[in-house]
């Protein structure tokens, strides 16, 4: 609220005590000027509620019972402003569905409160929401619940403002979050989803990431001749205890400032790289860890604590496992990417190009419960492309590890004579029946592209009669492109009912990025 009430307030209360009116005509001015505060506060409710509707900002709304769920909106968007994305938080039942632009986003932080129930000031919202039959087919959304695990029915709030959108034709963005007790390495996935909406915007974790140290023990290029993105295979080893993880999880990479960088900083400020700091680490080691500005000027004449407290740490960058514990090492398949202005990308920079083998890497692994599978879920078509391929991997390991045979892989690259990647592993698995099928799609080897979705489709009847036999889709790789069109292409094949009793049922899962 701007200062303008206040100061006319205190203007009235001094015009009162000069003129001391009769006491009735004191009251009503006293009303007066609550109803205009009243009328004030009002107007901008609305202005910054259309402000969130209107044009491209994204609201970010949230039902919250206690203000986690409002704190967690209100730091996506900020988060989202600083990336130059306009966004604004605004409570759920400020939102009217009706009133978004077409197209339009929605973000969704919703809160479960009770034995399942809506926070009390989103209960009318869902109430309206499921009365309502709207043509929701140019919303994108994306929904992040809040529960506790607890109790039995965890984020059932959540789970049914997506069902319902779902219904109402909306499309996710990504497929729903749920944060059992504000769990950390869940907002950081949230997170990471905002950067991606950003156009991969560089921000602040939220909470620091608790990384082990872990060695690159060996990186190989798969695709050399390649006209694509050079696509890395890297394994390392933990330092200390041995890690566990299961099929489908996640690398959480601290990514480094390449050295060079990091001296020059060092030069222009006139600081030494090797003084120790109070946690044992060098001040160089800290500041490959910081984002490094171009312009030093505001950073001249600081001590290295208060250059430490002043430069914000690197997000970190998140990579899906392609082995398992029992293979030894923890092995990923990271594509090099590049700025448009040539530089190497924050994550794959470092693990593709900068770290040498031998190197310490910061690594947390994080759990991807969506993402696994239970050991009877039944033959598996796993569909992805690029370094998707890392995390179908991990599953056929998985099954294979398992004694479950019999699965069918759809995966789409660039050309086959260069980005086959574990053609030898694929090839071994087909022969021996444990890939009972294996459709490979090079979309620049022939006039016109052709994509996995174009085999899918063309796999019609083959992918009803693997469903009906109680297969389990999985979907890995580019969210823009393959994933989005592999979802459409599912529902007019499948029909919009059956799609999301697969997805209930926990039959259809994706990791798209």
């Amino acid at each position: 609220m701007s200062a303008l009430p206040p100061l006319a307030c205190l203007a009235l209360a001094a015009l009162l005590l000069w003129l001391q009116p009769p006491r009735e005509l004191s009251a009503l001015l006293a009303v007066l000027a609550w109803l205009g505060i009243c009328l004030h506060a009002w107007r901008q409710w609305r202005a910054g509620r259309s402000d969130a509707l209107r044009g491209n900002g994204l609201p970010v709304a949230y039902a919250s019972q206690g203000g986690q769920a409002r704190t967690i909106a209100e730091r996506s968007a900020a988060q989202l402003r600083g990336a130059g994305l306009p966004a604004q938080a605004l409570a759920l039942e400020a939102l009217d569905l009706r009133q978004l632009p077409q197209p339009a986003r929605l973000l969704l932080v919703a809160s479960t409160y009770g034995d399942g129930e809506a926070p009390d000031h989103a209960a009318r919202f869902e109430r309206q929401l499921l009365g309502q039959h709207l043509d929701l087919r140019s919303l994108e959304y994306a929904v992040l619940g809040l529960g506790d695990l607890q109790y039995p029915q965890f984020c059932a709030f959540a789970r049914r403002l997506d069902r319902r959108l779902r219904e109402l034709g909306a499309t996710p963005l990504f497929d729903r979050l749920e944060a059992d007790r504000a769990d950390p390495a869940v907002l950081r996935r949230w997170q990471q989803q905002l950067g991606q909406l950003a156009g991969n915007a560089l921000f602040n974790d939220w909470q620091a990431v608790d990384y082990q140290p872990w060695t690159l023990s060996r990186r190989q290029c798969l695709n050399p001749d390649s006209r694509g993105a050079p696509v890395f295979h890297l394994q390392l080893r933990p330092d200390a205890a041995a890690a566990d993880w299961q099929a489908g999880d996640i690398a959480e990479i601290g990514p480094c400032q390449p050295p060079e960088r990091v001296a020059g900083l060092l030069a222009r400020l006139g600081l030494a790289g090797e003084a120790l700091q109070d946690d044992g680490h060098t001040l160089a080691w800290h500041l490959a860890r910081r984002q490094l500005p171009d312009d030093v000027r505001g950073l001249l004449g600081l001590s290295a604590a208060q250059l430490l407290e002043q430069l914000p740490r690197l997000p970190h960058r998140e990579y899906s496992i392609a082995s398992l514990p029992g293979d030894g090492h923890l092995e990923l398949l990271v594509r090099e990417m590049r700025h448009p202005d040539g530089r190497p990308g924050l994550g794959s920079g470092w693990l593709c190009r900068h770290a040498a083998p031998g190197e310490t890497i910061d690594l947390r692994v994080r759990a991807n419960p969506g993402f696994r599978l239970p050991a009877d879920c039944g033959p598996l078509i796993l569909i992805g492309n690029g370094t998707g391929l890392a995390s179908l991997r991990a599953h056929l390991r998985e099954r294979a590890r398992l004694g479950r045979h019999g699965h069918w892989l759809l995966y789409g690259e660039r050309n086959a004579a260069h980005d086959r990647f574990f053609a030898a592993e694929l090839e071994a698995w087909q022969r021996d029946g444990h890939l009972a099928r294996l459709d490979l799609a090079f979309s620049r080897d022939q006039a016109e592209p052709v994509y996995v979705q174009h085999l899918l489709r063309k796999a019609a009847d083959e992918l009803r009669a693997w469903l009906a036999r109680g297969a389990s889709l999985l979907v890995c790789g580019s969210l823009q492109g393959m994933g989005r069109e592999v979802d459409a292409l599912l529902h007019g094949l499948l029909g919009s009912a059956e799609v999301e009793r697969l997805r209930e049922a926990g039959r259809y899962r994706r990791d798209l990025y």
